[in-house]
């Protein structure tokens, strides 16, 4: 058995949900003789940090992050805190030779992408970044059948991100909305998935064209230390300007000569958690979206004709990864199982000391996107896509 040291730095949702995959990664693929032990947490707010510990299994909590990267028994340290944050401790752990999980979007800009990426290279750490879409069984057959030519050449891509988390007006002006906090606004939190997902699938973008917009400019203001941006303020509540994005869009042409777009909205009203794509070829279909993340549509006529129309497949255990949660067919996973896969990848690229994807280096290239998205905002023109790399 392996095991490794974690330390978990931002014990709010997420951070708990980073905690609760390493220790199910165990569980979950025995046979890799990987485990995780958590060693240490942290928290700004006290009692959040003792609450972690002693929900999660932590042997020890602390409200100074520093002392994660300090303790000699981490070996990976898990950033899951708000963006402003990023910078500051990747360089901390990348210094102490502690390999780093970045939750995404790696800073509040494209240029702190860009010098995370550059520093953690920079000191041989391996790293791994939250793009859990990624690790959906049904996207990852989706992406094996596109690597294997099944849809021939690729002609359209559209992708997006609509969550109604920031619909409500009296919705809290957390830190995401806080742009010196958050950085961008749906184009980090979001648009970083569905950038990530049209590079994993369709490939590299050349060149794009966008907008972004702002629809609910000011929120009540939360207690400190207390709500989500899921928390609800009253109409008579102090409320404070938003200074970041609620939408972000735009039409893409990838390097292959497909064309597509993208677009998300926190704002929007209808879809709840619609983070979706679809992408077409010469040869056939595919689409999947994560409100039924158990079922793609596939699209691959036979050459009769008598089979013309999507097929519905249904998740089950001949998909990979799907039989280490649930045996047989139609028998579902969920948000949490995405992050146990990803989990138990990063572990196992530390164990192996083999960098695999995704890492800094693909945060980078989506941060290469979004730098784009944000010159064709001020320019109002189609933009290339450039390198950002800091050698």
């Amino acid at each position: 058995m392996t095991e490794l040291g974690i330390g978990v730095i931002g014990m709010g949702w997420m951070g708990q949900v980073h905690a609760r995959s390493y220790s199910l990664a165990r569980q979950r693929f025995p046979e890799s003789g990987l485990s995780a032990r958590l060693v240490i947490c942290s928290d700004n707010v006290a009692g959040r940090a003792e609450a972690a510990r002693d929900l999660l299994g932590f042997e020890r909590a602390t409200t100074r992050w520093r002392d994660v990267i300090k303790d000699p028994a981490v070996e990976i340290v898990n950033i899951a805190t708000p963006n402003h944050l990023h910078v500051e401790i990747a360089e901390a752990a990348a210094a102490a030779g502690k390999h780093i999980f970045c939750e995404k979007p790696v800073g509040r800009t494209p240029q702190e992408t860009a010098q995370i990426e550059s520093i953690a290279r920079q000191a041989g750490v391996l790293s791994f970044v939250g793009f859990n879409y990624r690790w959906a069984p049904l996207v990852i057959q989706a992406k094996q059948l596109i690597s294997q030519g099944a849809l021939g050449e690729l002609t359209q891509y559209r992708g997006r991100f609509f969550s109604m988390y920031g619909s409500d007006p009296l919705g809290l002006l957390s830190w995401r909305f806080d742009r010196e906090i958050a950085g961008y606004g749906v184009l980090g939190d979001i648009m970083a998935h569905v950038t990530d997902m049209a590079l994993f699938l369709a490939g590299g973008i050349k060149r794009l064209v966008s907008n972004s917009h702002t629809f609910i400019a000011e929120r009540p203001l939360p207690i400190p230390g207390k709500g989500t941006h899921y928390s609800r303020g009253a109409p008579e509540d102090p409320k404070g300007p938003v200074t970041n994005d609620d939408y972000v869009g735009a039409l893409l042409e990838f390097e292959n000569g497909a064309r597509g777009s993208v677009e998300v909205s926190r704002s929007i009203f209808g879809p709840k958690n619609q983070m979706a794509f679809e992408l077409n070829g010469k040869k056939g279909a595919i689409s999947w979206d994560f409100e039924r993340m158990n079922e793609l549509q596939l699209y691959l006529p036979d050459a009769d004709g008598g089979h013309d129309g999507f097929t519905r497949l249904v998740g089950g255990d001949q998909y990979p990864y799907h039989g280490n949660f649930n045996p047989g067919e139609g028998s579902g996973l969920g948000y949490e199982d995405m992050k146990v896969i990803e989990a138990f990848n990063f572990l196992q690229s530390v164990a192996d000391g083999v960098q695999r994807a995704p890492g800094l280096a693909e945060a980078l290239a989506v941060a290469e996107v979004h730098a784009a998205m944000i010159r064709s905002w001020e320019s109002g023109a189609w933009e290339d896509v450039k390198c950002l790399r800091l050698d």
